[in-house]
């Protein structure tokens, strides 16, 4: 089967097509064709390594000090339909059309099959659900990932109907998805992401928009009760001060020296700091499903590459402008 390996660390030249074994299921998996997976900014940040050193170092004791060795393909979301199964297998069926995250212990959605177990014994394996059935392959890849995580970091918030949330980095992988669910909490959602994107974030649910090449919203006198950051670059300080008392501020990307301001902080003025880590489970996954067959979730699509260009992909998600998400298919 064609997929795509990765050999070491830096640039997007170091992902290289090849030809490799496919994969032959255990009994308690299922052997999926992949039809899409998606290319997202973690993705880039795991092959090239551009972290915070801690993080960095983990990632390198973990996959390969120097060039990867214990995960070798990249991709952590996909659709496809299930070819075959494993004979303890209860829950699926060949022709199935499914959507999953591998988590973080497997990944390897960057290949034209993958075998998954049917039910990961803990959450970095994973989850697995059938695909929402109004959505195509391409459209329900990225919810895995972004749409989990969207929707633990938006049930951190503990939204209540009229509260006023903020999104810091709206228009990405998480961002888009955590726009509609916050509206699904009935919130009332202010989106910061740059020009380009604001029409699409008023499209897709967003009550108000700020620019951040224009204005910072940490300066313009506004308070929020839950702001949800997946930027990197964002006044800590700042963003305490936009929240209102009692308010939650969840980072989504956080470094070393926000663990320390948030020991620092120790909730100070009711203000609460909170460190995403997201937990998937199927139970959520499915939630998600029923949302959108309700019509109430969707996925915004920036651009469709097909495999044998997973370079040129990851050259343009670096850029920081993708608007929404990134698709991979198969061809």
């Amino acid at each position: 089967m064609k997929a795509i390996v990765w050999t070491k660390y830096g640039s997007p030249d170091v992902l290289k097509l090849t030809e490799v074994e496919k994969p032959t299921p255990q009994d308690n998996e299922v052997l999926i064709k992949i039809h899409a997976t998606t290319v997202t900014m973690g993705d880039c940040e795991q092959r090239d390594l551009k972290l915070p050193i801690l993080y960095q170092l983990l990632m390198r004791l973990y996959i390969g000090l120097r060039k990867p060795k214990r995960i070798t393909m990249l991709g952590m979301e996909l659709a496809g339909e299930i070819e075959s199964v494993g004979k303890d297998v209860k829950r699926f069926k060949e022709g199935d059309q499914v959507f999953a995250a591998t988590g973080f212990v497997g990944m390897g959605t960057y290949a034209e099959y993958i075998c998954l177990p049917e039910k990961p014994k803990e959450p970095e394996e994973g989850v697995l659900a059938l695909k929402p059935t109004n959505m195509t392959y391409e459209e329900a890849a990225p919810i895995p990932a972004g749409g989990l995580e969207s929707l633990h970091f938006l049930r951190q918030g503990n939204i209540k109907s009229g509260q006023k949330v903020l999104i810091n980095g709206a228009g990405g992988t998480i961002g888009t998805y955590a726009i509609q669910l916050a509206k699904y909490f009935e919130g009332e959602v202010t989106a910061v992401d740059s020009t380009s994107k604001l029409d699409m974030l008023r499209s897709i649910g967003a009550d108000n928009v700020i620019d951040y090449t224009q204005e910072d919203f940490t300066k313009n006198g506004e308070t929020y009760d839950f702001i949800l950051n997946v930027v990197r670059k964002s006044s800590f300080s700042g963003s305490l001060r936009s929240l209102k008392q009692n308010g939650r501020y969840l980072i989504g990307n956080h470094g070393l020296s926000q663990i320390v301001r948030k020991r620092l902080t120790s909730k100070k003025g009711g203000k609460k700091v909170i460190f995403g880590k997201s937990h998937p489970n199927t139970e959520d996954l499915v939630f998600l499903k029923e949302l959108i067959e309700a019509g109430k979730l969707k996925t915004v699509i920036d651009r469709k590459y097909p495999l044998e260009q997973i370079v040129d992909a990851h050259r343009y998600v670096e850029t920081g402008q993708k608007s929404g998400h990134v698709i991979i298919t198969m061809t």
